[in-house]
């Protein structure tokens, strides 16, 4: 499913029960778990498109926030890569 999709010319957020709510009633515990999605490999979003989405509010917070989730998703392996790499030389230590 789409973590943020645009649909009647508005932009809607996956809510917790799998049904979709207006962009704009989005808070700071449906940003954590759209963080959460974004880090995992099947997160899909639709792409901006100002001409689709009529609301100019819908318009700024659809473009600040899918934007900046779309960038996480993208660097997502790069994270996990320099977290392994930060407690490898603690685990090769402790190891032996």
């Amino acid at each position: 499913m789409k973590a943020l999709k645009i649909d009647n010319n508005q932009g809607y957020f996956l809510t917790d029960d799998g049904d979709y709510e207006t962009i704009d009633k989005i808070d700071k515990t449906v940003l954590l778990r759209l963080v959460n999605l974004a880090l995992k490999d099947d997160f899909e979003i639709d792409e901006y498109n100002e001409a689709e989405l009529k609301n100019q509010a819908h318009q700024i917070i659809y473009k600040s926030i899918g934007g900046k989730l779309s960038e996480l998703n993208i660097k997502r392996n790069q994270f996990r890569d320099e977290s392994e790499r930060l407690y490898l030389d603690a685990y090769e230590k402790y190891k032996a």
